[in-house]
């Protein structure tokens, strides 16, 4: 399966100047981190720039080199309030493609044991492939319409509308709409730290 289609164009300065910004606070070469990220030197100075169209598995191989995940790229500092409402314009849209398919970061808890929620919407006929997390992380998915095909090394699973899944993600696996019909489901990644 090829890797995943560029991320979403407003995503890309955002998550550049984080990643300058958490290299150099780590004291960090730009060959260093590109080298660890296992990116050219080049691709790495035109994602930090904002000039490069990245996908989701590159940031993500960025972040993890950095010690981090790509959503605390993203998220704004803990507020230190008991509860943060985040509105539609504050979702960030990090993953789409030409047929409709996109993936928004709704909401991520800040820390060591960090939880994301996801929309996620496939178009007919559109996967998206995903990179192993480390060891001991799951996925959580509810499926609002059409049915989600998760495929991983141990098979595949259709999961249908009204249903929900979990995935062990220390392992590559894809998602999938195998029909006709839009597939629009949430997910929560839950990373083991």
């Amino acid at each position: 399966m090829a890797d995943t289609p560029p991320l979403a164009d407003d995503f890309l300065a955002l998550v550049g100047a984080r990643i300058r910004a958490r290299r150099r606070s780590k004291g960090v070469t730009v060959q260093q981190l590109a080298d660890e990220a296992g990116i050219s030197r080049r691709q790495l100075t035109d994602v930090e720039q904002g000039h490069a169209n990245p996908t989701l598995v590159t940031v993500t191989r960025i972040a993890r080199a950095l010690g981090t995940d790509f959503t605390e790229l993203l998220e704004p500092a803990d507020s230190g309030s008991v509860v943060d409402v985040i509105a539609p314009q504050g979702y960030t849209q990090v993953w789409s493609t030409e047929a409709g398919s996109s993936a928004t970061l709704l909401v991520a808890t800040p820390g060591a044991r960090q939880a994301d929620l996801w929309r996620w919407w496939l178009a007919p006929d559109e996967a998206y492939q995903g990179q192993a997390d480390p060891a001991g992380s799951y996925e959580l998915f509810s499926v609002l319409s059409g049915t989600l095909t998760i495929e991983t090394d141990d098979g595949r699973y259709a999961v249908d509308a009204g249903s929900s899944a979990r995935l062990r993600s220390d392992r590559a696996y894809a998602y999938r709409n195998a029909g006709e019909v839009p597939v629009l489901f949430v997910r929560v990644v839950a990373l083991a730290p």
